[in-house]
């Protein structure tokens, strides 16, 4: 749905006259600037060095990390869930949990072992947010990976809930390698190619930097304060 400005000449100009000065109808150039370091962190770094960046800061923001490909994937992320306690777990609705061979576990497996795992579904409203209430473990998957901060990115739709990642007791983020970029300049710029490419803009963008955690004015560190107390990265090879 594309909205509708109604009187905003009227408005601008008003705007305008009470700052005493003609209104600027021209574009803004874009200012170059003569230092940008922004652009120099790690701007060399390939796959494999942005990916130990992003090992050693997990142990930072007290997230575990693991890597592996999709064969092994299924087993990677029941031992991972096994470490938090089981179910009961929320999943996005998404194809690449198929792609990554991870439907014999959500779908047969867990539940043979009496393990629930719920599917957001839009179609459900509120009983989706019930279920993540009450889910021990949320899994989705990261869009995009700063390795300098060790922060997922993940694109909200009608399909992937957002309270899958900060409302149940624990949290995994799968991170395709591919998605991992220095920090957040080159996230903001892959951001935008993937809009270009689509067309489309996630409904909400959220930025996750391992589990929940507030640090009050003398800086002591709490972990597990407004969200999930524990979290894991599970990095696949997909290069």
């Amino acid at each position: 749905m594309v909205g509708t400005s109604h009187n905003r000449d009227k408005f601008l100009n008003q705007i305008a006259s009470r700052l005493g000065r003609p209104r600027i109808s021209s574009q803004v150039e874009r200012p170059t600037w003569k230092f940008q370091p922004q652009y120099d962190v790690l701007k060399d770094a390939g796959q494999d060095e942005l990916l130990e960046v992003l090992k050693e800061q997990c142990k930072k923001i007290h997230t575990n990390f693991y890597v592996t490909d999709s064969k092994d994937l299924s087993s990677t992320l029941n031992e991972v869930v096994s470490g938090y306690g089981g179910g009961p777990i929320v999943t996005w609705k998404d194809k690449r949990f198929s792609k990554w061979g991870l439907d014999a576990l959500l779908k047969k497996e867990w539940p043979a072992q009496n393990i629930e795992v719920y599917e957001w579904d839009h179609n459900k409203g509120k009983q989706n947010i019930a279920k993540a209430e009450k889910a021990n473990v949320g899994i989705t998957i990261s869009e995009v990976t700063l390795a300098e901060s060790g922060t997922v990115v993940l694109f909200s739709d009608e399909n992937k809930g957002r309270t899958v990642s900060f409302l149940p007791a624990t949290y995994i983020a799968l991170v395709p390698k591919s998605t991992l970029v220095p920090r957040i300049t080159q996230a903001a710029q892959k951001m935008r190619e993937i809009h270009k490419q689509t067309g489309h803009v996630a409904s909400c963008i959220n930025f996750i930097t391992g589990p929940s955690n507030s640090a009050d004015i003398e800086l002591n560190l709490v972990v597990g304060v407004h969200g999930p107390v524990k979290a894991s990265y599970i990095v696949i090879n997909d290069l």
